[in-house]
């Protein structure tokens, strides 16, 4: 078992930035990838960011290249998203997610995969 606790949601102006933590708990694979999904209201949960955690390797949407980054502390068992230059359309339920994935790619976008997930935490943007 796996257990994910994000945290670091919260309120923020557009234009600022926020960073949200997921603190990793239980049986972890070399293996496993983490990941970060996003979901708006009335919106499918949508994929943002992986890591490895071992290696440390990236993948990331299109649409947040460059204003997110995704890092893993294997010390204190913790993966981080610092987001930049926050829009109104960033907000939503982050989501920490993980399975067992030894490479990247662009499966890793479909949330049906993820075996452990965590409860979330809010973001909102304001315009």
């Amino acid at each position: 078992q796996v257990q994910l606790v994000e945290s670091g949601g919260g309120l923020v102006q557009a234009g600022g930035s926020l960073r949200v933590s997921c603190a990793v708990s239980g049986r972890t694979f070399s293996s496993s990838t983490m990941t970060w999904f996003r979901q708006a209201p009335g919106k499918e949960r949508e994929f943002l960011a992986a890591i490895l955690w071992s290696g440390g390797n990236t993948y990331y949407r299109e649409s947040v290249k460059g204003r997110f980054t995704i890092s893993r502390d294997n010390a204190n068992h913790t993966v981080y998203l610092q987001m930049n230059s926050l829009a109104p359309e960033d907000t939503g339920r982050y989501y920490c997610a993980s399975t067992v994935s030894p490479r990247l790619g662009a499966w890793l976008a479909n949330a049906r995969i993820y075996t452990y997930w965590g409860q979330g935490t809010q973001v909102t943007v304001s315009s």
